[in-house]
């Protein structure tokens, strides 16, 4: 498929993602789609916000992602967002993002701590994005908190299957350098339901916080628990430099020097980053875009009448 036909059927994935999302009904149309998924504090939201370039996620101790995240970025001249839960109002001020994404989150799952399954659909629009569907997942957490119940580490688990069992769902398995690799509950999880490693992409963190004398070059050369998509790492801004408002344009040019000059990684420093992991993703999502067009459920879904609100949503 061209360019041209790509840039036509992402709206179209984007629509058929809110239509469903907006009646509350499960789509069994498998929608291709990039789940995150990692431990808490791993730099998932850091990541993410690398991608957009503003800061816009809620921050703070405990499970903060407490619903799914469906997060479509859109190339556009203009910057702003919009939500589908009040998608007549455009947001230009990305700190309103943040405080709209807290209280929908509340809305649903109250004040304590408590998760749901049903996500927030989340669009951004920016000149400085590549067109990709993420899906933000609660971080796996191992103690209860608040009123959460003391199986919430299975019930977040539970949850995360869901969404990257689909062989349509291409698994973002976010790991910290200075973990085990071998602990990874994000990567015990993708291989669970991905054995073969064909559609997890790693991606390690805090590769400048690693002791000193260590580095995880084994590990970014794919030789330590191989995927077939490989690994590929970055350098989030610290919690010092968020506080500090640290510019995140600012923290890439900091990323792209410290691969370049890190002597463990400058022989890899193209293929490692966030602007390297970014087009990753979009080149394997137009890979999943196009493959889901061969399958007999798109087939079928176009002949199906489409649920209320498809042909309605703004592309």
């Amino acid at each position: 498929m061209g360019n041209r036909g790509m840039e036509e059927l992402i709206p179209l994935v984007n629509k058929l993602q809110d239509a469903f999302s907006s009646i509350g009904q499960s789509c069994h149309l498998d929608l291709p789609q990039i789940a995150v998924v990692g431990g808490q504090s791993a730099g998932k939201s850091s990541v993410l916000e690398n991608f957009v370039g503003r800061d816009f996620l809620p921050r703070g101790s405990g499970i903060v992602t407490r619903r799914p995240l469906i997060l479509q970025l859109i190339f556009s001249k203009t910057e702003y967002a919009e939500f589908l839960h009040c998608k007549s109002k455009k947001f230009t001020d990305f700190d309103e993002v943040r405080q709209e994404i807290e209280a929908e989150t509340d809305r649903v799952t109250g004040t304590n701590k408590g998760i749901s399954p049903v996500p927030i659909n989340l669009r951004v629009y920016s000149p400085h994005v590549l067109n990709l569907t993420l899906i933000d997942l609660p971080g796996i957490t191992k103690v209860p908190v608040g009123d959460q119940p003391p199986d919430i580490e299975y019930q977040i688990k539970e949850m995360i299957q869901q969404f990257i069992s689909r062989e349509s769902s291409l698994i973002l398995a976010v790991t910290p350098a200075n973990m085990d690799l071998a602990n990874s509950d994000a990567l015990k999880l993708a291989k669970e339901v991905d054995p073969q490693g064909l559609r997890t992409i790693g991606v390690i963190t805090k590769l400048d916080l690693m002791d000193e004398g260590t580095d995880a070059r084994d590990v970014l050369e794919n030789k330590l628990l191989p995927l077939r998509r490989g690994y590929i790492g970055v350098v989030n801004r610290s919690q010092k430099d968020i506080e500090g408002k640290k510019d995140i344009r600012a923290a890439l040019a900091a990323e792209r020097k410290f691969f370049l000059s890190h002597p463990a990684y400058r022989h890899m420093a193209d293929r490692m980053g966030t602007p390297h992991l970014q087009k990753t993703l979009n080149q394997v999502w137009q890979e999943f875009v196009s493959l889901c067009l061969t399958s007999d459920s798109w087939a079928q879904a176009i002949l199906l009448p489409q649920p209320p609100g498809v042909l309605g949503l703004q592309a």
